[in-house]
């Protein structure tokens, strides 16, 4: 594999699970590959230098080019060191993918502000940080005469787009936030070359995802697994690629299934030529065509939940937000 030979790509949140494969994918595929990866627990907590830098070691074991970078990607200096870091090592910057993440899952009356504040402070401004300063550098290549295939690659979550998650008050703010700055980005960057997408993993084996249901069970060998965190890699891969033409996409991701998502849509709507009463209201939106959030994750979990109705799923949901059920 070689089509990424020549091109730089920084993978923030890339020490474990899904970052990490997309990290080793990018380099057998011919990358440069900055590691991006403070070694921090599931909830932001720690810091282990060595998990960057085992999969540097791993990428370089099997021939590739690979540097160790264990900054925070909502510090913003730090976020700016990493684009340093990869023009210094290898000369330029061609692709960021923005994987970073962590989890702090509380129903919402016992949610800390310090666990809302982390979990936005990584995903959504760590995601921002370290696309701006890569931006900037990109603008100030383009000012220079440049006219080279830049990229930006995001990733979102199911919870925040399709299907909020309970307990996930911050996680599901936060990655919706990263899918709507992925479409103002993708306008934004265009005049400069650079084309900003967003991946959105579902049902995928990480440290964030081990508790859900059925997410512990494993194909028979050699069988397609369809939660490893490798079904992201080739996606990543392809749209860092230089002869990649989409952008402003949010593409979701679950196994071998990959669909394209249009965002918030206006649906059906009531008219009136006057000011609304309320029972006018009660009668008009009533009648529409609206869809429970419990509907919409019980078809998100498939079947994972086996054949549990709409009061065995209510029920499971407050048992866990009661303490019965640990958070998942």
């Amino acid at each position: 594999m070689s089509e990424l030979s020549g091109r730089t790509v920084l993978v923030t949140g890339a020490g474990r699970g899904i970052g990490r494969a997309e990290a080793l994918y990018l380099a057998r595929a011919g990358a440069n590959v900055v590691v991006n990866d403070p070694g921090v627990d599931i909830d932001g907590s720690g810091g282990d230098e060595s998990v960057a830098a085992a999969v540097v070691a791993e990428i370089r074991a099997r021939g590739g080019n690979a540097v160790a970078d264990t900054g925070s990607v909502c510090d913003w200096a730090a976020a700016e060191a990493m684009i340093a870091r990869a023009v210094d090592e290898f000369g330029d910057l061609h692709a960021v993918v923005n994987n970073a993440a962590i989890e702090a899952n509380r129903p919402l009356d016992r949610l800390a502000e310090h666990e809302f504040d982390e979990v936005v402070g990584v995903k959504l401004k760590g995601t921002f940080a370290v696309s701006r300063h890569a931006a900037a550098y990109w603008r100030d290549r383009f000012a220079a005469g440049e006219r080279l295939d830049r990229s930006l690659v995001n990733t979102s979550s199911g919870s925040g787009l399709l299907n909020p998650l309970p307990t996930q008050t911050n996680y599901a703010a936060a990655n919706a936030g990263v899918a709507a700055m992925t479409t103002v980005h993708a306008l934004e960057l265009r005049r400069l070359g650079v084309r900003v997408n967003c991946v959105s993993p579902s049902m995928v084996r990480t440290r964030l995802t081990e508790s859900v249901p059925t997410m512990d069970e494993v194909p028979l060998a050699d069988a397609f697994d369809p939660k490893d965190p490798a079904t992201l890699a080739p996606v990543v891969a392809y749209l860092v690629g230089a002869d990649c033409p989409l952008t402003g996409q949010v593409l979701s991701v679950r196994g071998g299934s990959i669909a394209v998502n249009h965002g918030w849509q206006r649906g059906e709507q009531v008219d009136k030529d006057a000011l609304w009463t309320i029972p006018e209201l009660a009668a008009a939106l009533e009648a529409l065509p609206l869809e429970d959030p419990f509907d919409r994750l019980a078809a998100a979990l498939g079947g994972a939940l086996g054949t549990a109705g709409r009061d065995q799923l209510e029920a499971l949901v407050a048992a866990q937000l009661d303490g019965a059920v640990p958070a998942g």
